[in-house]
């Protein structure tokens, strides 16, 4: 069994007290930073944007996961690079070029990864799976946390698993929606090498933070 990352999100996170919070899953032995972007018109609902990501940088030295629910996405890209995001990752609609996206969000000095929603085919990153470091499967729509995972995406997760192994190219594999201590098993046995989770790691308050990751960790060993 693959070493698993865990990427708590922030949107599950008390928004009034962000940067207590980030230190808190830190220190509860979060891998990643999960950072929900979305902008009320790519997706139904409003978060942040990159000066927020600028404040809560100094809070953690972990990777920021940074994932961007907004459309147009290109002008926004070096407003994140110079906030500190380290991942970014868009969605194949969200533009009218992914290439020129990804190639845009290397050259500012991140990680490109794209994000599959629950209706998008997995064939879409053929053409592209060169330039990607994650691929970011959406076992919900995107817009809202606390949603159910919808098991139908494990067949798109199992046939990433198999894109990626073909590259020999350590591509990371997320998944994100939905994702618990029952839920993040069936994913693991699919191929992810990443999961996020908000409710199942923000739920009871930060002296639970690092019982609820390391409960999402047993289960996937």
């Amino acid at each position: 069994m693959r070493d698993v990352l865990i990427s708590p999100s922030i949107l599950s996170a008390d928004f009034a007290r962000l940067g207590d919070e980030i230190r808190a899953i830190d220190a509860a032995g979060a891998d990643m930073i999960h950072v929900d972007v979305m902008d009320g018109h790519f997706v139904p609902n409003l978060t942040f944007g990159a000066p927020v990501v600028e404040k809560l940088r100094p809070h953690s030295d972990k990777p920021f996961d940074v994932h961007l629910m907004i459309a147009p996405v290109d002008p926004f890209i070096d407003a994140f690079a110079k906030a500190g995001a380290d991942i970014l990752t868009v969605h194949p609609e969200a533009g009218p070029h992914i290439h020129r996206t990804l190639q845009a969000i290397r050259a500012a000095g991140m990680k490109p990864g794209v994000a599959i929603n629950p209706g998008t085919p997995a064939e879409i990153v053929d053409p592209i799976i060169d330039d990607i470091d994650m691929i970011l499967v959406m076992s919900v729509n995107p817009g809202f946390g606390g949603q159910s995972f919808i098991d139908s995406q494990l067949r798109k997760i199992e046939s990433f698993r198999r894109k990626i192994d073909k590259t020999g190219r350590d591509i990371i594999l997320e998944v994100d929606g939905g994702l618990n201590p029952e839920t993040a098993p069936k994913a693991i046995d699919a191929g992810v090498s990443a999961i996020v989770a908000g409710s199942a790691v923000f739920k009871g308050g930060a002296e639970h933070y690092a019982g609820n990751i390391k409960a999402l960790r047993g289960a996937v060993k």
